[in-house]
């Protein structure tokens, strides 16, 4: 900022651009400001505006960024959703499925609420369904709702559960799941009433044993209570840039009942609760019946029961009425893996070492030792990359010089 009693200088007093670098230099009594400055200060504006419910005037508002939700919905049906999820993410049908539909009910039902025509809902009104994945790490999870997010014309935003904690302790607080959701479709109240959630490590915040607390824990069952009135439709007053960091700000009232939560987590030892359940021990009358279940899969059976017993509790589990298992890898869908999808890992590293004009060449000897490597550790498709890092590391430190000093 210009000091009174000094001349006015030809350059821009927020950012320092000179006359020469400027398309316009507006002078005021202390100094001047360029027309990127002016542009920037008029988005400020406008986006205090709205966050105080103001609608900004119109033709004068920034103009909006490129994918704003702002316009009709498209209905993807089921198995078109399938198919983009097919080209990244390797087997896990059911999941696949399960996410499609919920992902279409969510946009139909959207649809037909903003359509106007309200005379299919006189009778029966349609809720939504909330879902809920199980399966193990490396499996696809997050891969699936960050591939969903690349064909979704409704604001999408991936929150991880592990870092909420309960009133009163240092962290976040569950209001800020829709916090990240505002500032995804630059806070825009009403297109972020019609967005999609997936809260990831779900199970990261269930309670060590199967009863009610009688004192106060870090991060269980009071973060599973805050969310329920959340994932199951209510008005929540949300503080748009975070709930703690700036309590001045005002808040935003936000309606979750159109909102589609997905929750994923890997639910480490929930195997043994189902197998206690189905009762893979028995032995006499009962050993017939019992051998028909795959001990190898058990997250097949997995049930709303097994997840309460694993530490959600009920009220949680029943606002999550759908939920999917995902099958672990085994070494075919790992080599899958490696070599299918779009982001295949083994074109990922073809497109590196090409962009030092070097052609990597895998034989299929070596992708059958890294699949066999990978599930040995069993860390899934993550364990792929690992073991490739460890592999290429001494010929993308040595290779690149090289090339360079052949071509000159």
């Amino acid at each position: 900022m210009i000091k009174k009693g000094n001349p006015p200088q030809n350059h821009c007093s927020f950012c320092g651009r000179g006359e020469e670098d400027a398309m316009i230099l507006i002078s005021g009594i202390e100094g001047r400001i360029c027309e990127v400055c002016a542009e920037k200060a008029q988005e400020i504006i406008d986006q205090e505006l709205r966050k105080a419910g103001v609608e900004p005037p119109k033709g004068k508002s920034a103009p909006k960024k490129d994918g704003a939700y702002s316009g009709p919905l498209k209905v993807l049906p089921p198995k078109e959703i399938k198919k983009i999820l097919d080209e990244y993410v390797i087997g896990q049908e059911d999941a696949k499925k399960v996410l499609s539909v919920a992902v279409y009910n969510h946009y139909k039902r959207l649809q037909q609420l903003e359509s106007g025509n309200t005379k299919l809902f006189e009778d029966v009104e349609i809720e939504k369904s909330n879902v809920l994945f199980i399966g193990q790490t490396g499996t696809g999870k997050t891969l699936m709702a960050k591939t969903i997010a690349k064909l979704l014309h409704v604001p999408f935003t991936i929150v991880d559960a592990t870092v909420f904690t309960e009133a009163g302790y240092v962290g976040e607080d569950v209001e800020s799941i829709l916090s990240r959701l505002l500032q995804v479709c630059d806070y825009d109240e009403k297109a972020a009433e019609r967005g999609i959630v997936y809260i990831d490590e779900i199970d990261k915040i269930a309670r060590k044993q199967d009863n009610p607390s009688i004192t106060r824990d870090v991060s269980g069952e009071g973060v599973q209570q805050s969310m329920l009135k959340i994932l199951e439709g209510s008005e929540v007053l949300v503080p748009p840039q975070g709930g703690r960091k700036h309590p001045e700000q005002k808040l935003v009232k936000i309606n979750t009942h159109n909102i589609l939560f997905i929750c994923g987590g890997a639910f480490d030892g929930i195997e043994k609760i189902i197998a206690r359940r189905v009762n893979t021990q028995v032995i006499g009358y009962g050993k017939k019946d019992m051998e028909e279940i795959d001990k190898e899969n058990l997250l097949q059976y997995v049930s709303a029961q097994d997840v309460k017993t694993f530490g959600l509790i009920p009220e949680l589990v029943g606002r999550l009425p759908v939920i999917a298992h995902l099958e672990p890898l085994d070494r075919e869908s790992l080599k899958r893996i490696l070599t299918e999808p779009k982001n295949a890992l083994i074109r990922q590293y073809k497109k590196l070492f090409a962009m030092e004009d070097i052609e990597l060449i895998l034989q299929p000897e070596a992708v059958d030792m890294i699949a066999e490597k990978a599930f040995e550790f069993k860390l899934g498709a993550r364990g792929l990359r690992a073991l490739c890092e460890g592999l290429l590391t001494d010929a993308m430190f040595e290779l690149p010089g090289k090339a360079k000093l052949k071509a000159a």
